[in-house]
């Protein structure tokens, strides 16, 4: 029994949202998100309120329940809200800014480091050794973070790198003489 399926999925003010058969799309100030979801499942809206439901008891239709729950209420949250990442940059020298339509990172190359930033997500660099990466959807927000990360992942000696804001880099100690 899915503990997130039971739960419905709250429609917030200013979204709206359509359902016909497998396909639920939502709009809201941040723009408009759709998704197909499995045949496993049947969704239903009532008020201002989204239900999804197993079609069977099948062990593969209990498994989807909780997952297109959790996948119809990012879209609604992203089209309402929008998700954010944080990434920060550690080291000497080591910077970042958005210059038109590329994020341009300083990372202890002999090279800048370009990344050109999407349509459907913002990058903002608020200082240089801080990024922010924001859109509406969830997925995308996070691949294009970890995309930015993997130019310089945060190395376990001194900690330089780039890493997410809530990570915590496990440190080692040197070589000892």
């Amino acid at each position: 029994m899915s503990r997130i399926g039971k739960n419905p999925v709250e429609v917030p003010e200013g979204v709206t949202v359509a359902i016909s058969g497998q396909q639920v799309s939502a709009k809201g100030k941040l723009g408009e998100l759709s998704i197909t979801l499995m045949d496993e499942v049947e969704v239903s809206q009532d008020g201002n309120q989204i239900w999804v439901r197993p079609r069977n008891e099948s062990l593969r239709a209990r498994k989807m329940w909780g997952t297109a729950r959790s996948v119809v209420n990012n879209i609604v949250t992203g089209v309402s809200q929008g998700f954010t990442k944080q990434l920060e940059i550690q080291g000497v020298g080591y910077r970042a800014q958005v210059q038109g339509k590329e994020l341009v990172m300083q990372l202890g190359y002999s090279h800048d480091v370009r990344y050109p930033v999407p349509e459907d997500v913002g990058i903002q660099c608020p200082e240089p050794t801080r990024i922010t990466v924001s859109g509406a959807n969830k997925q995308r927000v996070g691949q294009i973070a970890s995309e930015i990360r993997e130019f310089r992942p945060p190395e376990p000696y001194k900690g330089k790198g780039i890493r997410y804001a809530d990570e915590f880099i496990l440190r080692k100690e040197g070589k000892k003489k």
